[in-house]
C-alpha cells in the first residue's frame, strides 16, 4: 500500500522511482524510455463536471495503460493528472509508433450518465542517450512533455538531441492559469442557435455573476448563455448576434443587461469571436464588461453605447 496509488491501482511516485532506480542499477548498459504524461484541461474536468468525474477520467486513463502495456513496463501515477511510463530495453525510435497510437486511443468518461472525451499530452526520452541517471531521464521526459503542451496539446513528442535540461523557457504558461487571471470577465459557449451550451467561465465571470464556481454558474443558468440575458433582450440580442454572424463578421460587439445568480441585472458590454474548435465545433469566445465599471474610467462617452 505504501507504493501503490489507492485511486488507479498503479505504482505511486515512490513505488515508481524505486523500480525504475532497481532496474536502472542492475542493468546500467541497457537502453530504456521513460515516458510522461497527463489529461489536458485536467482542471477544466473537475471545474465543469466535478472531482468525481475527474477521479473517473484519472481511473480510465490508468486501466488503458494497463491494457495497453506489456507486464514488464512500469506504471506510475506522479500526482494529480500526471503519469509515468518505464519501458525496459529499448529505444525512442523502437518505441516512438507505439506511444503516439497510445496518446491518439480515444478516451471517455462520464458524468451524470453523459459521456465525454478527454485527450492526453505524452513526452518520452531515452536512457542513457540524453540521460545519465533516473532523475535526468525524467527531467528529459517532462521536458519534452512541456514542448507538447506549448505546441497545443494533445500529441507526442521525444526529447530531441541537442536541448538542455536546464533551458526549459521560464515564460510557459497554462492555458487555464492565463484564462482564470483574465483582467477582465471571460466565457466560452456553443454558437448553436438551439443550444449555446457554457463551455467555460474564468474567475472574473463568475465574481461578476455572484457565483462561487462553475457548478453554480451552470446551476443557475441551465448551462445557457442566453440565461445571461435580461428576458425582455434575449430575442433581439440573440437575433443582433446571428445576424453579425450571417453577414460575415465574426466578431462584434453587443449591449445587453446581465443576470446576476442573485436576480439582479447589471449593464455589460459584449465583445464575441466566433471561432471553430477541434473539440467543440463552432464557439463564441466572449469578454464580457462592466459598463457602469468603464463609465467610471473612461467617462461619460460610453453612455452612448447604453443609449
Amino acid at each position: 500500500l505504501a507504493v501503490t496509488d489507492a485511486l488507479t491501482g498503479i505504482y505511486n511516485r515512490l513505488g515508481f522511482d524505486d523500480q525504475v532506480e532497481q532496474y536502472m542499477r542492475q542493468n546500467p548498459q541497457k537502453h530504456c524510455v521513460v515516458a510522461m504524461l497527463d489529461i489536458d484541461d485536467f482542471k477544466l474536468v473537475n471545474d465543469m463536471y466535478g472531482h468525481a468525474a475527474g477521479d473517473g477520467a484519472l481511473q480510465k486513463l490508468a486501466e488503458s495503460m494497463k491494457q495497453y502495456f506489456s507486464k514488464d513496463v512500469i506504471l506510475g501515477r506522479n500526482g494529480g493528472d500526471e503519469f509515468s511510463i518505464f519501458m525496459p530495453d529499448c529505444t525512442v525510435v523502437e518505441v516512438k509508433p507505439f506511444l503516439k497510437k497510445f496518446t491518439e486511443e480515444t478516451r471517455k468518461f462520464y458524468c451524470k450518465g453523459e459521456e465525454h472525451t478527454f485527450t492526453i499530452s505524452l513526452g518520452f526520452a531515452e536512457y542513457p542517450a540524453f540521460a545519465d541517471d533516473r532523475s535526468q531521464l525524467m527531467r528529459c521526459a517532462d521536458m519534452a512533455l512541456y514542448e507538447v503542451k506549448m505546441r497545443g496539446k494533445n500529441g507526442c513528442m521525444a526529447y530531441r538531441e541537442g536541448e538542455h535540461i536546464n533551458s526549459r523557457a521560464k515564460l510557459g504558461f497554462a492555458v487555464k492559469d492565463i484564462i482564470d487571471n483574465l483582467p477582465g470577465a471571460f466565457i466560452v459557449y456553443r454558437a448553436d442557435k438551439e443550444n449555446d451550451e457554457i463551455l467555460l467561465a474564468n474567475n472574473e465571470l463568475l465574481r461578476l455573476t455572484g457565483c462561487k464556481n462553475m457548478d453554480e454558474l451552470l446551476a443557475y443558468t441551465g448551462k445557457s448563455f442566453s440565461s445571461l440575458i435580461r428576458p425582455d433582450e434575449q430575442e433581439s440580442r440573440q437575433k443582433s448576434i446571428w445576424s453579425q454572424i450571417d453577414g460575415g463578421h465574426s466578431n462584434d460587439y453587443i449591449f445587453f443587461h446581465l443576470r446576476k445568480a442573485d436576480g439582479t441585472y447589471i449593464s455589460v458590454l459584449d465583445h464575441g469571436r466566433i471561432v471553430d474548435s477541434v473539440h467543440n465545433g463552432r464557439v463564441f469566445y466572449v469578454m464580457i464588461m462592466d459598463l457602469k465599471s468603464l463609465q467610471r474610467h473612461f467617462g461619460d462617452c460610453l453612455e452612448l453605447v447604453e443609449k
